[in-house]
């Protein structure tokens, strides 16, 4: 209980923190996010996000993925790594889609996951994000997050997963992930937290693993690094500049 009360109080506190959350990945419908969710594995969102206009053009349809010329689509998605493996995702995508299921993206998690290119944590953001179905993204920013916080000490994503949704109430499963993973990518870094300037530092157990001083100000990332040095309660005007014009990762 005392978990699970902790959790729920840093979550109040995420929610405060980052208004701003949301799916990183721009999408229209749930067929585009399925092929821009395929496209992030070891690509950054912005990334992902600067090839996927012209994709989305492209190929509007599942029916467009299925047919695509290989060459075609693999020049077109080049930037974002993996492009054979994830050509061929997005084909096999496709085909399924049309075969199976009328060429639409089902909206249940056990037909998510038998599509080509899509596992769990895919299937979970698709559902959260374009069906409103709550559901818990375990990335390696939330994997990270929720162990250091102590959540959970499970490493398997699925285990994670169960394990933090027994501590966090149903309805708030999805915007719960795009927080998390905000913290993840703009305070609570892998190697260097900005303790010192996080809001969650009194309810925190890893508290210490980054500088504590208000310096840590300098770590905070994003165009709103200074609202969250200032809600941490420490002189936004430590943030430098180019953090707060920093890309993301």
């Amino acid at each position: 209980m005392a978990r699970k009360r902790r959790a729920r109080r840093m979550a109040r506190v995420l929610t405060e923190t980052h208004p701003d959350a949301h799916c990183e990945l721009d999408h229209g419908n749930a067929l585009q996010l399925a092929v821009a969710t395929i496209l992030s594995a070891q690509c950054t969102d912005k990334r992902v996000n600067e090839v996927t206009p012209k994709l989305f053009a492209r190929y509007p349809t599942a029916a467009d993925y299925a047919a695509a010329d290989r060459a075609e689509l693999e020049q077109l998605i080049k930037p974002t790594g993996f492009f054979r493996n994830k050509t061929t995702s997005l084909i096999n995508l496709g085909q399924a889609l049309v075969e199976r299921y009328d060429g639409e993206v089902p909206g249940r998690l056990t037909d998510l996951v038998t599509l080509p290119g899509i596992g769990r944590k895919t299937a979970n953001v698709i559902l959260g994000n374009a069906f409103d179905v709550p559901g818990i993204t375990v990335d390696t920013h939330f994997q990270r997050l929720v162990r250091r916080w102590e959540w959970t000490d499970e490493t398997d994503p699925v285990k994670i997963e169960h394990a933090v949704g027994a501590l966090i109430e149903k309805r708030d499963w999805t915007m719960l992930s795009h927080r998390v993973i905000f913290h993840g990518r703009r305070v609570c870094h892998a190697r260097k937290p900005a303790c010192g300037a996080c809001t969650l530092a009194s309810l925190c157990p890893a508290y210490g693993t980054g500088p504590t001083d208000p310096t840590a100000a300098k770590l905070l990332k994003g165009p709103r690094a200074r609202d969250l040095a200032a809600a941490a309660g420490v002189d936004p005007d430590l943030v430098p500049a180019q953090a707060a014009a920093a890309d993301v990762p």
